[in-house]
């Protein structure tokens, strides 16, 4: 058959188009599998039935087969039926209840990274895995098969790592934590997300400076320069599985915990991390409320570190608002640069501190506080998060915040008792986090001050006066005063 390039993609699952009367000369159905065939080359995809897309004679491929075969228009291939793989049963047993296997969990993240299962067949695993749960040696499994089918980091044995389970707005730590452990020796190749319903996410703070992007052996060269690195953790190369199961979980909210569990250890263990902190926030808004169920993912994180070889530390923290000043991508990578030079923002500060300490004494170091509060004053921490950025193809600058701007002040005398973190969120996305990089919030105060009426609460930036508008509404939700 004649090949006809579409300009359609789906960021992922290899599809192809045939005319309805071609199909059914050759039996086969919508969302059947075909192997595409090109001289000695071929690809597994999808396929998709179409009266008007393509005429009789030629197959429609998405980029993603066209990229992988190499194809022009009009080049001829091959195409035939092939049977359902049998990671697809083993999904079905998953929505049935039972317990996977080793080698069935294997098989379904071997598909998953080869694109061999449709989006819907993702999805049902993804069901099945939240409403069934998975058990901590499945957890385990599927940990190990993430890794087992992606790229590794090869860095040697100093390699610790650090992650917060996200829910509290700005928390910026790891571009602190990194230059300090760097500065102290250790190596500490950190992979972080970009913003997904956040206004900021350590990739999308870490790009106001420098390159995030990089290919594994492009960060196994910076690691070995500089010690560490501030990477996005989103490379198709590093625990791809991951990313896949993300994809399909975003759109209605679910995260399975033992998803989660294996999405956070299976980006720790393909860095080669052997030492690992965990940070959960508690709060009433943030993303794990009561300290039950901190308890309970703190005994998973680390039961499962001992399975999988790592020595995983958690610490519980304060979720009830903000960690830092600024929210937002300008604002959050203003504060960073603050601690950094030793400017204030004592809150992110004394939190970055605690856990590069911990981290330090995890690895042998005495007084690891101490210590690591000695490499921050010193300069030495900024002068390492320097050196990273410019290993990343960056430069430290000045940052630059919206010209538009609106002061909230409080209407009354009285005390901060809580600060909403979704609320923060919400006012912030509207604002045009993370996309205008320099919009977002400022809070002038914290939980515990005292206030007085006409006092300035919080400032918002904005790229437009409409967007800031849209925002006003809400301001008033942000803090309550008693």
């Amino acid at each position: 058959m004649r090949v006809k390039k579409l300009d359609l993609s789906t960021s992922g699952v290899r599809v192809v188009v045939l005319n309805d009367e071609d199909a059914s000369k050759l039996n086969l159905y919508g969302l059947d599998r075909v192997k595409i065939k090109k001289r000695n080359r071929c690809v597994i995809a999808i396929l998709d039935i179409s009266d008007g897309m393509v005429k009789k004679g030629e197959v429609g491929c998405f980029k993603e087969v066209s990229d992988s075969l190499n194809l022009k228009n009009r080049d001829e291939v091959k195409i035939e039926y092939i049977k359902k793989p049998r990671s697809i049963y083993y999904i079905k047993e998953k929505l049935d209840g039972k317990v996977l296997d080793k080698p069935k969990i294997n098989e379904i993240v071997k598909d998953l990274v080869e694109d061999g299962l449709s989006e819907i067949e993702v999805t049902y695993f993804v069901s099945g895995c939240y409403r069934n749960g998975l058990n901590l040696e499945e957890v385990s499994n599927l940990t190990k098969a993430i890794v087992k089918n992606s790229k590794r980091l090869k860095l040697g044995k100093k390699v610790v790592d650090k992650h917060g389970i996200g829910g509290v707005p700005n928390n910026r730590t790891s571009m602190i934590i990194v230059p300090i452990l760097a500065a102290a020796g250790l190596i500490v190749p950190k992979t972080s997300s970009r913003a997904i319903t956040s206004p900021s996410g350590t990739s999308d703070t870490m790009e106001m400076f420098s390159n995030v992007d990089f290919t594994v052996k492009e960060i196994e060269k910076i690691v070995r320069k500089t010690n560490g690195c501030l990477v996005w953790g989103g490379t198709k190369e590093l625990a791809s599985a991951d990313d896949k199961l993300i994809k399909i979980e975003r759109p209605l909210s679910l995260d399975p915990e033992g998803i989660m569990l294996a999405s956070i250890m299976s980006k720790k263990f393909s860095v080669g991390a052997k030492k690992l902190l965990i940070d959960i926030p508690v709060g009433k808004t943030a993303k794990i409320k009561n300290m039950k169920k901190a308890l309970h993912l703190k005994n998973r994180f680390i039961n499962l570190g001992k399975k999988l070889g790592m020595k995983v530390k958690v610490l519980i923290s304060d979720g009830r608002q903000p960690v830092g000043n600024g929210v937002g991508v300008a604002l959050e990578a203003r504060d960073v640069l603050r601690v950094l030079k030793n400017e204030g923002v004592e809150d992110l500060k004394e939190k970055s501190v605690l856990m590069a300490g911990i981290i330090l004494e995890m690895s042998g170091f005495k007084n690891g506080k101490e210590k690591a509060l000695e490499i921050l004053e010193s300069g030495d921490a900024y002068d390492k998060f320097k050196e990273i950025v410019k290993a990343q193809k960056g430069k430290v600058r000045e940052i630059k915040l919206s010209k538009i701007k609106y002061d909230f002040k409080s209407s009354k005398n009285g005390k901060v008792v809580s600060i909403d973190n979704k609320m923060i969120n919400q006012v912030c996305r509207i604002l045009g986090c993370p996309r205008d990089k320099e919009s977002g919030m400022y809070l002038d105060v914290k939980v515990g001050n005292k206030v007085i009426n006409g006092q300035i609460l919080f400032s918002v930036y904005a790229k437009n006066r409409k967007k800031l508008k849209e925002s006003l509404g809400l301001l008033k939700k942000v803090i309550k005063i008693d």
